[in-house]
């Protein structure tokens, strides 16, 4: 069956560092207030297969000059992971600082916990396609390990590189982790995640679920109430995905 196929997970696209990341210095406000639009960048994926568009998009996504040319990113780019074949498709807002040194997507702290959902859903994180809808880490000054999230104009550098990848990938839904990735996806301003979530928007003709980011989850650990709600998002899902779900599954922190 295509859902037991998708699952057990087909050649992953290949995701590693391709160099070091170099510091970058800092000279605009993160807001980008002063910075011009990006002109409207032009992608081909070149190859027969999904891996080989991916695998080109990737090379393309390394000199990208619409997001190296924004003094407000870090040069080293962060490409997607997973299965080029997959049904379910997650969308972050951008790398941090674990998933710049390592050149994956969701690798730290908000990683391990995104693993923990897929894999209570039945999936593995080889078997769906991870992504970012900014490629590059948003730079701070003097910056070490903390992080901030992508401005509208850093995501619309990379929003390019997002579209190419559903095209290619065809999943049959996607999950917005977060409101930052929601917001450039749905092209929303200062919507909360709790007026997003609980229903299905659209994105390039194909369904589109907004839940909590899950390092909202790593912050707010203790609450159950909270775990509940991207739970439900989860459901949802997989409801959509017609996948099995059994009782305990739907008991997942409810209310006793």
């Amino acid at each position: 069956m295509l859902r037991e196929r998708i699952r057990k997970g087909k050649r992953s696209v290949e995701a590693g560092p391709r160099h070091p990341p170099v510091p970058k210095a800092v000279d605009i406000d993160s807001s980008n207030s002063q910075q011009t639009e990006v002109p409207p960048p032009k992608l081909k994926a070149e190859g027969g297969s999904a891996i080989e568009k991916l695998a080109s998009l990737r090379k393309q996504a390394e000199t990208w000059e619409p997001a190296l040319s924004l003094s407000s990113l870090r040069d080293t780019m962060v490409f997607a992971t997973g299965n080029p074949e997959a049904e379910l498709m997650l969308v972050g807002e951008a790398p941090g600082y674990e998933e710049e040194r390592r050149g994956q997507p969701f690798v730290g702290k908000a990683g391990q916990k995104l693993d923990q959902i897929l894999m209570a859903m039945g999936f593995s994180r080889d078997s769906v396609y991870i992504s970012n809808i900014c490629k590059f880490r948003p730079a701070l000054r003097n910056q070490t390990t903390n992080n901030r999230k992508p401005t509208p104009l850093e995501m619309q550098a990379c929003l390019p590189f997002v579209r190419a990848e559903i095209e290619i990938v065809r999943p049959k839904c996607i999950v917005a982790l977060g409101g930052t990735a929601a917001e450039g996806l749905l092209n929303y301003e200062n919507q909360p995640v709790g007026r997003m979530r609980e229903q299905w928007h659209e994105f390039e003709g194909i369904p589109l679920r907004v839940t909590y980011h899950p390092s909202y989850l790593l912050h707010n650990d203790s609450a159950v109430t909270e775990k509940r709600k991207v739970w439900e998002d989860m459901l949802s899902v997989m409801e959509f995905l017609e996948m099995p779900i059994s009782q305990k599954q739907r008991a997942f922190f409810a209310e006793k």
